[in-house]
């Protein structure tokens, strides 16, 4: 809820729910902001900064001008009922989805591959199961029991939301990324997963010790990356009034989901790691391709959102934050990306040349966005100032881009290679 006060000073209290995501990192347990930075083509010279905030930025939404008060309320015993029954239905219609897609296949199936099919059909079905199964675990393992060690690229000290982050970042042409894209017959999404993961391993392995054996027992620790996922439905514009109707089809905020891959590592051959000279950097594209594939083929990442939204309802935003918390804690990096403006923007007749976010105030030590805006992809990290080297992370993200497009476009594999 929110107060507006008007010329006459009279207060008009709005029925404007602060949304989950507002809740959560608002709270007692998370407190984390959202950097958006906007870069100008030319220098800032008599910029009406007044005039943008009163007649741009605040009519834009009441929001950027009001601040979050609480109210006390009391639930309604009729909630825990409605909560399982709609818990139960979203199980019931999953089972129903998965059934009525063997009746479908089986039905198309009535020559004599129809066996083959049904089978085949059921064994990705199983399979589908299994992963979920297998991520669920780990998701609520990752909020519990279940944390990264101590590595190049986790501290792994407490209170790191409140200590200070270096934050830097880079410069990626898009029309290079679709060319690896192209050679190897991925998504651009796999491609920059890949390099990301590429470039992790590299500077793990340049800071771990000069020792070989810990050199290459550091390179190739066990690291988890948090993808964090949006789930809200997009479709058309709704008011706040409809979508905070109960059993809305665009529910009020954003929501959103995480995504637990462990970061590959280099291979070995005989008990001997291989390093970054000998280890094809095309097999990190290949191996993000193959993990968001069995990712698609689960439904944990629905399911975890569920969670949320059900965890929300019965025991209120306070724990929902607390769950994220220790998510992002016990995990190694936390990753998101954002589609921007294609052609380019501009603020009071200044040209934008560059335009990229970040989020801070996260336990995580690491955290990497990435945006497109104009032809290019930028690569945005938050980490832990005095324990990682920002100059030489940037560097090995960079080496990683250049090594895989050398090795996709300049070597020219087959994409079924």
């Amino acid at each position: 809820m929110e107060d507006y006060s008007t010329d006459e000073n009279e207060v008009l209290l709005a029925d404007m729910p602060v949304s989950p995501s507002g809740q959560y990192f608002n709270s007692s347990v998370l407190s984390i902001s959202i950097l958006a930075v906007l870069e100008s083509e030319v220098p800032l010279d008599n910029v009406p900064t007044m005039t943008l905030l009163q007649d741009v930025f605040l009519p834009i939404n009441p929001r950027f001008s009001s601040i979050m008060v609480y109210i006390q309320y009391s639930l309604s015993l009729s909630l825990s009922l409605s909560l399982s029954l709609s818990h139960a239905t979203y199980v019931e219609n999953i089972l129903i989805l998965l059934l009525s897609k063997t009746h479908a296949n089986a039905s198309s199936r009535r020559d004599g591959k129809s066996a083959k099919g049904i089978f085949r059909y059921m064994g990705r079905v199983f399979s589908g199961v299994a992963n979920t199964i297998s991520d669920i675990g780990l998701a609520l393992g990752k909020t519990s029991f279940l944390r990264d060690g101590r590595t190049p690229i986790r501290s792994g000290k407490d209170g790191v939301e409140f200590l200070p982050s270096t934050i830097t970042s880079l410069t990626f042409p898009l029309d290079q990324i679709k060319q690896i894209k192209a050679k190897l017959g991925v998504t651009i999404n796999d491609v920059v997963t890949g390099v990301i993961f590429l470039g992790t391993r590299l500077y793990m392995q340049s800071t771990s010790s000069s020792h070989e054996d810990c050199n290459q027992q550091q390179g190739n620790a066990d690291a988890t990356a948090l993808v964090v996922l949006n789930t809200r439905a997009i479709g058309g514009y709704k008011t706040i009034e409809e979508m905070v109707k109960p059993n809305s089809k665009m529910p009020w905020g954003n929501h959103f989901t995480f995504l637990h891959v462990s970061i590959p590592k280099f291979g070995h051959n005989n008990g001997a790691f291989i390093d970054e000279s000998n280890s094809s950097p095309i097999r990190f594209v290949r191996k993000a391709h193959m993990i968001i594939k069995r990712k698609r083929n689960s439904v944990a990442v629905y399911l975890t959102s569920r969670i949320l939204e059900i965890l929300r309802k019965i025991r209120g935003h306070e724990a929902v934050a607390q769950y994220i918390y220790n998510t992002l804690k016990n995990s190694s990096v936390g990753m998101s990306n954002l589609i921007g403006p294609v052609e380019q923007v501009a603020l009071a007749n200044h040209p934008i040349k560059g335009l990229y976010f970040t989020l801070v105030g996260g336990p995580e030590g690491l955290f990497i966005t990435m945006m497109s805006y104009v032809g290019k992809l930028r690569v945005t990290v938050r980490m832990e100032k005095g324990f990682m080297d920002s100059k030489k992370f940037s560097s090995s993200i960079k080496n990683a881009f250049d090594m895989i497009f050398q090795a996709a476009v300049q070597e020219a594999p087959s994409s079924n290679s």
